[in-house]
């Protein structure tokens, strides 16, 4: 299996991204996050392990695509596991993508991510993408368990910022935990020097829906409504009906563009509403 893919397989008509690629040196990934999709297709999603002669494939493969291309960094499988500290593959990779004249979009929850400062801050075609789901720590540390923490990562996009555009995946909105403090979340990561929101809805998969009726028990009934009977189902996935992840993306929006934020919605259907590319990749 080659190392860089063509970025959404699947072909989903709701997805609005530009053409570009996936690239991962880890398969798996360590974050725990119980609403991940990926875990339903990944085998032993949870025990992240590195890509076998990973360096020496990528320096032949990244020959066979075009110079100026979008590589991201990485879509299914965070690119800073804790064996990152160890064997550093992706802090190599970005420094084969630079040489190489490749456009990079890293997509992170982890601090490590600062250890290659010295290295990102030189890069010339960069955008960095962290995700924040929650700045409430007790949630987060039951929502994504292993990652770093709602305070690390504005600490990441603030230290970033200085440097490279930085925007915030704001998602995935789970109605009703985390989306009464929509508002509040978007000013704070205004102030890190992030540029753009991106958001999204969850995604019921049968497995992740398992782990957050198991942790979040006190949410079944409503989402066994909102989902099983009322949501609407698309490539395997179980969406919110269209109204309520509508009114859901349009708070998202109205508030970005209040604290002056570029906006747009992923997957969802809303592409009139964004402002710019759904993937940051608009500031290339």
């Amino acid at each position: 299996m080659d190392l860089i893919t063509a970025f959404d397989p699947w072909e989903n008509s709701l997805c609005t991204c530009p053409p570009k690629y996936s690239l991962s040196a880890y398969t798996g990934c360590a974050c725990g996050c119980l609403y991940c999709y990926a875990s339903s297709y990944i085998r032993n999603f949870r025990c992240p392990r590195e890509k076998k002669d990973f360096l020496s494939r990528l320096a032949k493969e990244v020959k066979k695509i075009p110079s100026d291309s979008i590589v991201a960094m990485a879509n299914s499988c965070d690119p800073y596991p804790p064996l990152e500290k160890k064997l550093r593959l992706t802090r190599e990779a970005l420094k084969v993508l630079n040489n190489n004249d490749i456009k990079v979009n890293i997509i992170t929850k982890s601090s490590l991510i600062l250890e290659d400062l010295d290295i990102l801050k030189d890069l010339k075609k960069i955008v960095i993408s962290v995700s924040v789901t929650t700045l409430d720590e007790k949630l987060a540390a039951k929502l994504e368990p292993y990652a770093s923490s709602p305070q690390e990562r504005l600490k990441i996009m603030e230290k970033l910022s200085k440097y490279a555009p930085t925007v915030a995946r704001f998602d995935p909105l789970i109605y009703p935990l985390n989306t009464s403090k929509i508002k509040e979340i978007i000013k704070k990561i205004k102030l890190t020097g992030a540029r753009q929101i991106i958001t999204s809805t969850y995604k019921v998969r049968p497995d992740n829906y398992k782990r957050m009726v198991l942790v979040f028990g006190e949410y079944e009934k409503i989402w066994n409504k909102l989902y099983l009977r009322e949501g609407e189902r698309a490539k395997g996935y179980i969406y919110l009906a269209k109204e309520l992840r509508k009114k859901l993306i349009q708070e998202v929006h109205q508030a970005a563009l209040k604290e002056g934020l570029e906006f747009s919605s992923c997957r969802e259907g809303f592409e009139s509403l964004n402002t710019l590319a759904c993937d940051g990749s608009s500031f290339f």
